[in-house]
């Protein structure tokens, strides 16, 4: 996926070409048009969503509206604009649903027929926050861009990722009889090459999203909190100050960490990126299970880069042949495996930006759970008015001039974002 395709797909820039621009659908309260590579709006499973709490300056909005049908797994949304400190709201989120291609079909007929076939496509559920910072464009796209980047990422690994033990060479050739032990060796399992594919997608999506805000002479940045359940496991990739915490019934597990300095290895690796004179043309920056022949190259084999935890596949050129800079083992993106889990019915993921985190600790908002869902039994949108229930404790109420919390300390005057997903029911959808 390329950065000419996400110019055609998303950005104003790219659209100049065809069809003239189109106005921006209904909009919700507060909802304008910016100038920016990315038009304004809200998410877009909140068209026809209302504010929970009337007319207020921050209204709580929460969706699906009931009168629509839930999102996947019943997820519930909601969100709250800050205390006057931008114009615009400047979180987003995305929910949907990835299908990735077990292989590719050369026939464009045969593609649009196996597409009823749920049997050549793995499914994926996607959920992700973004928060913007200094402006709300580079959360727009990137609310726009990172799932179809996971997607793409994936199907060119997927020979990787539908087998326990990833292959050394992606085609399944086997060059050398020990390339298995290698693997093996390296640890390399089929969630590492999920993780890699993650990190190359994030990696894309900020140098795609940069050089379009430099071309359109725009500022800022955002935050980027991923949720993908593949196979029966939760991969929970965090950028930033978001943060998701499972909450059970005796207990809770943070399932992100907050945005940490880089280890040794990528700092060598990025060294080397940045400053390649540094290899002396007798090195590479690059680490593989095991060091490369001749016969490898042309080859798509497993590798990892400078912002890699994860693995991947690159094809094998002249210069990978080098001696190896680093070695090293690691991982970054947490994963949660559901499969070896007794997941219960009031286990739910909450996902939010950091507006509720900055006033709520993780023990708050387990308790805060726990209390809602013992009270709220039955009601079929009761994620939904839970996600409320946590935006509208971390907003507060305004005391004259300042917002406050129900304990009296100070609320949070940030956007709020945040979704409430249970796990109990996940087979079902």
């Amino acid at each position: 996926m390329s950065s000419d395709w996400f110019k055609r797909r998303f950005s104003r820039r790219g659209s100049r070409r065809g069809a003239p621009q189109q106005k921006p659908q209904c909009a919700l309260p507060g909802e304008q048009q910016l100038s920016s590579p990315a038009p304004y709006r809200r998410p877009k499973f909140l068209r026809g969503g209302a504010p929970c709490c009337g007319r207020e300056r921050r209204p709580v909005v929460c969706g699906p509206s009931r009168d629509r049908p839930p999102l996947q797994w019943r997820t519930g949304y909601a969100e709250t604009i800050n205390a006057e400190k931008s114009e615009f709201n400047e979180d987003q989120a995305t929910c949907c649903q990835i299908s990735i291609r077990k292989r590719k079909y050369g026939k464009e007929e045969e593609q649009e027929w196996l597409i009823l076939c749920s049997t050549e496509y793995l499914t994926g559920y996607y959920w992700a926050l973004f928060d913007g910072h200094g402006g709300p464009e580079a959360s727009i796209m990137a609310s726009n861009y990172l799932h179809y980047c996971i997607k793409q990422k994936l199907e060119d690994v997927v020979e990787g990722i539908t087998e326990v033990n990833p292959p050394m060479h992606l085609s399944g050739q086997c060059v050398c009889q020990s390339d298995p032990q290698f693997v093996e060796e390296k640890q390399i399992h089929q969630e590492d090459v999920v993780i890699g594919a993650l990190e190359n997608a994030f990696q894309e999506c900020d140098e795609v999203i940069g050089q379009e805000m430099e071309i359109t002479n725009q500022s800022g940045g955002c935050t980027a909190l991923a949720v993908l359940y593949l196979q029966g496991k939760l991969y929970v990739a965090n950028a930033g100050d978001s943060r998701a915490l499972l909450v059970r019934k005796e207990n809770f597990v943070p399932l992100s960490t907050e945005f940490t300095p880089e280890t040794e290895r990528k700092r060598i690796q990025h060294l080397a990126f940045i400053c390649p004179k540094l290899l002396a043309d007798e090195f590479t920056r690059y680490e593989f299970p095991r060091r490369l022949k001749g016969d490898d190259i042309g080859q798509k084999v497993l590798y990892r880069d400078y912002f890699m935890e994860g693995w991947g596949y690159k094809t094998v050129v002249k210069d990978d042949l080098k001696y190896p800079l680093i070695h090293g083992h690691g991982k970054q993106v947490e994963v949660f495996d559901l499969t070896t889990q007794n997941i219960k019915e009031d286990d739910i993921l909450i996902m939010a930006t950091d507006g509720l985190w900055d006033v709520m600790s993780n023990e708050d908002v387990a308790q805060i759970v726990r209390n809602f869902l013992q009270d709220n039994t039955t009601d079929p949108y009761r994620f939904s008015e839970l996600a409320k229930c946590l935006v509208q404790k971390a907003r507060g109420k305004k005391d004259g001039y300042y917002w406050t919390m129900d304990s009296n300390m100070p609320a949070s005057y940030d956007d709020i974002s945040v979704f409430a997903i249970p796990l109990y029911n996940k087979d079902e959808h």
